[in-house]
């Protein structure tokens, strides 16, 4: 059981880790062809502002979602369940 506790944390951590890296490149990605955007036509940085502020929204809910399922695993996790019943293992 202590094994798939153990796998259980790193898959966590390796979720959380890779959901932030993900984000932050893309926020990187998406910040830098705002700025791009925004110096070729000037007139149009406010549209284009809103519209990069809405995919900013999306991608945090993205990480967000990551982190909800990590949080999942961590304090609720199935496969402890699986792993007893396969077992035999009750408690």
């Amino acid at each position: 059981m202590e094994t798939v506790i153990g796998m259980t944390a790193i898959a966590v951590a390796i979720l959380i880790g890779f959901g932030a890296l993900g984000v932050g490149i893309g926020m990187g990605l998406l910040g830098g062809r705002f700025l791009e955007g925004a110096a070729r036509q000037p007139e149009l940085a406010p549209m284009l502002q809103v519209k990069m502020f809405i995919v900013v929204a999306l991608l945090d809910a993205v990480a967000m979602i990551g982190v909800g399922i990590a949080l999942f695993f961590a304090f609720a996790n199935p496969f402890i369940g699986q792993l007893q019943a396969a077992t035999g293992a009750g408690g």
